[in-house]
Protein backbone atom coordinates (compact mmCIF):
# COMPACT_ATOMS: atom_id res chain seq x y z
CA UNK A 1 0.00 0.00 0.00
CA UNK A 2 0.99 3.49 -0.82
CA UNK A 3 1.27 6.03 1.97
CA UNK A 4 -0.67 9.07 1.05
CA UNK A 5 1.21 10.70 4.24
CA UNK A 6 4.51 12.38 3.85
CA UNK A 7 6.85 14.60 5.34
CA UNK A 8 10.57 15.82 4.71
CA UNK A 9 13.05 14.99 7.21
CA UNK A 10 16.05 17.12 6.24
CA UNK A 11 18.55 19.25 8.25
CA UNK A 12 22.30 20.22 8.31
CA UNK A 13 25.29 17.62 8.53
CA UNK A 14 26.32 19.53 11.68
CA UNK A 15 23.22 18.85 13.66
CA UNK A 16 23.56 17.90 16.88
CA UNK A 17 23.41 14.52 18.52
CA UNK A 18 20.64 15.46 20.98
CA UNK A 19 18.58 16.71 18.11
CA UNK A 20 19.47 13.82 15.71
CA UNK A 21 18.42 11.25 18.28
CA UNK A 22 14.96 13.18 18.55
CA UNK A 23 14.68 13.32 14.90
CA UNK A 24 15.33 8.83 14.85
CA UNK A 25 11.98 8.58 17.85
CA UNK A 26 9.96 10.86 15.72
CA UNK A 27 10.47 9.32 12.63
CA UNK A 28 9.88 5.78 14.52
CA UNK A 29 6.40 7.28 15.53
CA UNK A 30 5.58 9.11 12.24
CA UNK A 31 6.41 5.34 10.22
CA UNK A 32 3.86 4.11 13.02
CA UNK A 33 1.19 6.95 11.78
CA UNK A 34 1.72 5.73 8.00
CA UNK A 35 4.05 8.26 7.18
CA UNK A 36 6.28 8.38 4.75
CA UNK A 37 9.97 10.03 4.97
CA UNK A 38 11.71 12.28 2.26
CA UNK A 39 15.17 13.09 2.10
CA UNK A 40 18.64 13.39 0.54
CA UNK A 41 20.17 11.03 2.89
CA UNK A 42 23.00 13.11 3.91
CA UNK A 43 24.99 12.65 7.07
CA UNK A 44 23.57 14.57 10.42
CA UNK A 45 19.46 15.05 10.20
CA UNK A 46 19.13 13.52 7.05
CA UNK A 47 20.42 10.11 8.14
CA UNK A 48 18.87 10.84 11.53
CA UNK A 49 15.48 10.60 10.09
CA UNK A 50 16.18 7.54 7.45
CA UNK A 51 17.45 6.00 10.93
CA UNK A 52 13.83 5.71 12.33
CA UNK A 53 11.74 5.51 9.48
CA UNK A 54 11.65 1.82 8.67
CA UNK A 55 11.00 1.33 5.05
CA UNK A 56 8.87 3.93 4.65
CA UNK A 57 11.65 6.20 3.10
CA UNK A 58 12.05 8.00 -0.15
CA UNK A 59 15.91 9.28 -0.86
CA UNK A 60 16.28 12.11 -3.56
CA UNK A 61 20.11 12.02 -5.11
CA UNK A 62 21.11 14.51 -7.22
CA UNK A 63 21.09 11.87 -10.01
CA UNK A 64 17.03 11.76 -9.45
CA UNK A 65 16.22 15.40 -10.19
CA UNK A 66 14.69 15.98 -13.40
CA UNK A 67 14.87 19.34 -15.42
CA UNK A 68 11.86 19.73 -14.15
CA UNK A 69 12.26 19.98 -10.74
CA UNK A 70 15.71 21.74 -11.20
CA UNK A 71 13.44 24.69 -12.89
CA UNK A 72 11.81 25.03 -10.11
CA UNK A 73 14.38 24.84 -7.61
CA UNK A 74 15.88 27.83 -9.87
CA UNK A 75 12.91 29.86 -8.43
CA UNK A 76 14.18 30.18 -4.80
CA UNK A 77 17.77 30.12 -5.04
CA UNK A 78 19.20 33.52 -4.48
CA UNK A 79 22.31 33.02 -6.38
CA UNK A 80 21.43 30.10 -9.17
CA UNK A 81 23.71 31.56 -11.78
CA UNK A 82 26.82 30.74 -9.41
CA UNK A 83 25.32 27.61 -9.06
CA UNK A 84 27.50 24.51 -11.60
CA UNK A 85 25.18 21.38 -12.84
CA UNK A 86 26.20 19.35 -10.12
CA UNK A 87 24.96 21.89 -7.44
CA UNK A 88 21.78 22.94 -9.65
CA UNK A 89 20.79 18.88 -9.49
CA UNK A 90 21.73 18.73 -5.58
CA UNK A 91 19.29 21.30 -5.83
CA UNK A 92 16.57 19.79 -7.53
CA UNK A 93 16.14 16.74 -5.81
CA UNK A 94 15.39 19.23 -3.14
CA UNK A 95 12.67 20.70 -5.01
CA UNK A 96 11.67 16.70 -5.23
CA UNK A 97 11.94 16.11 -1.45
CA UNK A 98 9.45 18.97 -0.38
CA UNK A 99 7.07 18.33 -3.58
CA UNK A 100 7.49 14.94 -4.93
CA UNK A 101 9.34 12.72 -7.49
CA UNK A 102 6.92 14.53 -9.97
CA UNK A 103 6.47 17.98 -8.64
CA UNK A 104 3.22 16.98 -7.93
CA UNK A 105 2.87 15.47 -4.12
CA UNK A 106 4.00 18.17 -1.96
CA UNK A 107 4.65 17.09 2.07
CA UNK A 108 2.33 17.38 4.51
CA UNK A 109 4.85 19.11 6.92
CA UNK A 110 9.10 19.58 7.02
CA UNK A 111 10.80 18.86 9.63
CA UNK A 112 14.57 19.79 10.27
CA UNK A 113 17.39 21.86 11.97
CA UNK A 114 19.61 24.39 10.68
CA UNK A 115 22.30 26.27 12.87
CA UNK A 116 20.99 29.23 14.52
CA UNK A 117 17.69 28.38 12.96
CA UNK A 118 18.53 30.33 9.76
CA UNK A 119 17.55 29.73 6.21
CA UNK A 120 20.75 28.34 4.82
CA UNK A 121 22.31 25.68 2.44
CA UNK A 122 20.26 23.24 0.66
CA UNK A 123 18.17 23.21 4.07
CA UNK A 124 17.31 26.71 3.03
CA UNK A 125 16.13 25.62 -0.51
CA UNK A 126 13.87 23.29 1.21
CA UNK A 127 12.97 26.13 3.71
CA UNK A 128 11.87 28.68 0.81
CA UNK A 129 9.86 25.80 -1.05
CA UNK A 130 7.96 25.05 1.84
CA UNK A 131 7.58 28.46 2.49
CA UNK A 132 6.33 28.87 -0.73
CA UNK A 133 3.92 26.54 -0.91
CA UNK A 134 2.69 26.99 2.39
CA UNK A 135 4.02 23.97 3.82
CA UNK A 136 4.43 23.72 7.90
CA UNK A 137 7.93 23.84 8.98
CA UNK A 138 9.30 22.41 12.29
CA UNK A 139 13.06 23.90 12.78
CA UNK A 140 13.82 21.97 15.90
CA UNK A 141 16.50 24.41 16.42
CA UNK A 142 13.74 27.03 17.61
CA UNK A 143 13.27 26.15 21.59
CA UNK A 144 9.54 26.66 20.89
CA UNK A 145 9.38 24.46 17.87
CA UNK A 146 11.48 21.97 20.19
CA UNK A 147 9.17 22.24 23.16
CA UNK A 148 6.13 21.53 21.34
CA UNK A 149 7.68 18.53 19.20
CA UNK A 150 8.72 16.70 21.89
CA UNK A 151 5.62 17.18 24.25
CA UNK A 152 3.63 16.11 21.13
CA UNK A 153 5.22 12.75 20.77
CA UNK A 154 5.70 12.50 24.66
CA UNK A 155 9.38 12.63 24.24
CA UNK A 156 10.94 15.31 26.68
CA UNK A 157 12.72 12.64 28.92
CA UNK A 158 14.66 11.14 26.05
CA UNK A 159 16.00 14.79 24.83
CA UNK A 160 17.34 15.15 28.49
CA UNK A 161 19.07 12.05 28.34
CA UNK A 162 20.39 12.57 24.88
CA UNK A 163 21.29 16.42 26.09
CA UNK A 164 23.07 14.89 29.37
CA UNK A 165 25.18 12.01 27.46
CA UNK A 166 25.90 14.54 24.48
CA UNK A 167 27.66 17.22 27.26
CA UNK A 168 29.21 13.69 28.50
CA UNK A 169 30.55 12.75 24.86
CA UNK A 170 31.80 16.93 24.80
CA UNK A 171 33.71 16.45 28.19
CA UNK A 172 35.76 13.58 27.15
Amino acid sequence: MVSELYYAGIGSRTTPYSICGIMTEIARMLNLEGYTLRSGGADGADTAFKNGAGDAWEVFRPKDATPKAVEEASKFHPAWDKCNDYVRKLHGRNAQIILGRDLSKPVDFTMLWTPGGKTIGGTGLGIRISEHYKITIKNLYKPETLKEVLEQYNIERLYDELVQEEARRLSL
